[in-house]
């Protein structure tokens, strides 16, 4: 099997000869390029050089192409940090207050340059790879996360509180730039587009606020991305354990979640709904762990999968001890 297939399995819940894998690994890929993140994100030659590299010497399934996380921020309108060898970034709103949204222009999100350079980063990777490896192409932030960078974090979760009318009103506007970007990226002939929804989780926003502010509007850009043929991955950080079941009414096809929720509660939860993308710790693990580090995590992660697939078949302790060395061979 090739990496196209092992992930197209995934997706449709079939078995394959090994688990899929693919990286989220940007910079990382770019560092190995010998490309500072100023010339990686300035040429799609260079994003591209960058992951054809790494599938050459790594040999994993997929490619998850990204730049940033200011990208439809910028094109927005928000003023815009490029530092040389870190990726782009915001700190300041473009909106002072709610009130003045009338100030927000109609934008055109195709015209906006790194918008371009991007798409046709995807475009040269699945020239190149075609149906070999699995390219799945961001779409940067999802319509509540974008809102909280025309506003600022801080800004925004009081907007929430204090003028939901309005806050309602910067989500429609949102979520139109949102789509915008996914008929952007589908039509490079991605297999797959995603967003991310970081500030949306119960670290940041309650529940209830999450199923308000921020599900129905991942529920239409979901809805969107199949209406365009392609599929459709969300991710949101920190702990979301206690809105899992809110998430799997989203649509998406394949979830990604970080380290801080608990794996069996995911598949309690989600197990044949969507896909399970994650969630090793990208940071102290993936990115300053040791080999060694890499693969006990790899392991441990996998062995819980293993075993909760197969709860429901063990009706004491002493079964799922049994599994358990029978997995580690000990």
């Amino acid at each position: 099997m090739n990496g196209y297939q092992r992930i197209k399995n995934a997706l449709n819940g079939e078995k394959s000869d090994r688990v899929p894998v693919m990286l989220h690994n940007f910079q990382m890929v770019a560092k190995e390029a010998g490309f500072t993140m100023e010339q990686y994100r300035e040429s799609p030659k260079n994003i591209a050089e960058s992951f054809i590299r790494s599938i050459e010497t790594y040999n994993y399934d997929g490619v998850l192409v990204d730049i940033d996380t200011a990208t439809m921020a910028g094109a927005a309108g928000v003023p815009v940090d490029f530092p040389e060898n870190e990726p782009a970034r915001v700190h300041e709103p473009l909106l002072s207050a709610l009130e003045n949204f009338d100030f927000l222009s109609d934008v055109k999100i195709k015209d906006y340059k790194y918008v371009q350079i991007w798409c046709e980063a995807v475009s040269i990777l699945k020239d190149h790879f075609k149906d070999e490896i699995y390219i799945r192409g961001n779409c940067d932030q999802a319509p509540f996360s974008l809102a909280s960078m025309l506003r600022t974090p801080q800004e925004w979760l009081m907007d929430l509180l204090m003028n939901e009318e309005e806050a309602l009103r910067l989500l429609e506007y949102c979520s139109d730039l949102s789509t915008q970007f996914i008929d952007v990226m589908s039509e490079t002939g991605c297999d797959m587009v995603s967003n991310g929804d970081s500030p949306a989780g119960p670290e940041m926003i309650s529940p209830d606020m999450y199923e308000k502010f921020a599900l129905p509007y991942e529920q239409k850009i979901a809805e969107h991305a199949h209406k365009r043929g392609v599929a459709y991955t969300l991710h949101i950080c920190g702990n979301t354990n206690v809105i899992l079941e809110k998430m799997a009414e989203s649509g998406a096809d394949a979830i990604e979640l970080d380290y801080k929720t608990d794996v069996v509660k995911v598949n309690e939860i989600l197990k044949d709904k969507m896909t399970f993308i994650g969630n090793i710790d990208p940071s102290a693990v993936i990115c300053m762990g040791s080999v060694d580090d890499v693969k006990r995590e790899v392991a441990n992660l996998m062995t819980i999968l293993l075993i909760t697939r197969d709860l429901f078949l063990m009706p004491d302790v002493q079964s799922l001890l049994t599994l358990r060395r029978k997995i580690y061979k000990r």
